[in-house]
């Protein structure tokens, strides 16, 4: 059964968890960070991590340097280590500067895997990779930008912590050689290909009906990639084979994550986890991670869609296809435990690969934990489709 923890009023712009998930950071639609620690039933504000000017649009949080990378729409982004107070000898959060040289919003950062990089997203059509400068005690960056047309979105590394995908507001997934020379070891060849330059682009792929990427993710071999798009779409990419696209008749996803090298989980406007599962030979929606039980007075079943219930789509359903007008019903209580849209969904337990539990977070100010076995099925889907 799903763990749900309303931690705010206001809608959770970005959220992640430390190593031992005892500690979260989020950002409540703010240019304010809080660091919540798990008390019982409850998670409870311990910090706050005050320096950016705007709203803070990413965060991450890197489990073995217990460093937290945070971006904003200031088009700063700061990394935040703990570090004793010189006049009190607490322990507490000091943000390092980092030189991301953009001037327009950054919009998503995440950490490298090996944690001596992290990437940026900005309006500025392009990512900043950024990496420290121990000489001026600072975080320098260099950027990609072509072929980029637009802002970019939403930014995921490969396992080989050289790699890096983007998906942008002009309707593109892209895969990134984000190698620097005096960082990263050469590279081994994947299926991405083997001279890895800076700024090298190793794949393109377009959104099927035209919407911009919300969300991009490697699976945990890194060797697939998928991206959810504004169309209403999933797709999955082989590189050098087929792209499956999976098209649907609800609201847009924003946010995916890979559980196992056959499953994905992704939620958005719908405002429920929703599983895909598949292969090379083709991927098709499972179902979906919330049955509709666990919302007090739903009266809708597993097969229901979120928000496409809510009291207002029904009130204009009903006068078009009855020529009834709902004058009574004044319950706009979604059958979902998310009642808005989620905003970021993310591994919460397990191992890549093997992940148990994913942790979501919405516009409704709710945190929920969900058991990624726990799938019920959902009916009158459309199948994969390949390009």
């Amino acid at each position: 059964m799903p763990e749900v923890f309303s931690i705010s009023q206001n809608p959770i712009t970005a959220h992640a968890f430390n190593a031992d998930r005892s500690q979260l950071a989020v950002s409540l639609n703010s240019n304010d960070a809080q660091i919540l620690i798990r008390s019982g039933p409850e998670w409870v504000p311990t910090e706050m991590l005050t320096e950016h000017d705007k709203v803070i649009t990413s965060i991450d949080w890197a489990p073995n340097s217990n460093q937290i990378v945070t971006a904003s729409q200031d088009r700063n982004a700061y990394v935040w280590q703990q570090t004793p107070d010189p006049e009190t000898g607490k322990i507490v959060w000091k943000p390092t500067l980092v030189l991301l040289r953009i001037n327009r919003a950054a919009t998503h950062v995440r950490w490298s895997p090996k944690e001596d990089k992290f990437a940026v997203a900005s309006g500025a059509r392009a990512i900043a990779i950024c990496s420290f400068d121990p000489e001026n005690n600072w975080w320098v960056s260099k950027l990609l930008k072509k072929p980029i047309r637009s802002t970019v979105l939403a930014v995921d590394w490969h396992p080989n912590n050289v790699l890096l995908a983007a998906g942008s507001a002009d309707m593109k997934a892209r895969v990134f050689s984000a190698y620097i020379k005096e960082i990263d070891e050469r590279p081994a060849a994947t299926v991405w290909g083997s001279k890895l330059p800076f700024n090298t682009i190793c794949g393109e792929f377009t959104s099927a009906a035209g919407g911009w990427v919300h969300s991009v993710g490697f699976s945990p071999s890194g060797d697939v990639l998928a991206f959810a798009s504004h169309d209403s779409s999933i797709s999955i990419a082989y590189p050098g084979g087929p792209v499956y696209n999976i098209r649907m008749p609800t609201l847009p996803l924003v946010t995916l994550t890979w559980t196992s090298e056959d499953n994905i989980i992704a939620a958005g406007h719908d405002c429920q986890p929703i599983v895909f599962g598949g292969s090379d030979a083709g991927w098709q929606e499972i179902g979906t991670l919330d049955n509709g039980s666990y919302a007090a007075g739903s009266k809708a079943g597993p097969g229901s869609v979120g928000r496409l219930k809510a009291g207002a789509f029904a009130t204009f359903r009903d006068a078009d296809s009855r020529g009834q007008t709902s004058s009574g019903t004044t319950d706009t209580k979604l059958s979902t435990i998310h009642q808005n849209t989620v905003t970021s969904v993310r591994p919460y337990a397990g191992v890549p690969g093997q992940i148990t539990q994913v942790s979501t977070t919405g516009v409704d100010g709710k945190l929920v934990i969900w058991d990624t076995a726990s799938v019920s099925a959902l009916t009158g889907r459309m199948a994969a489709m390949s390009m």
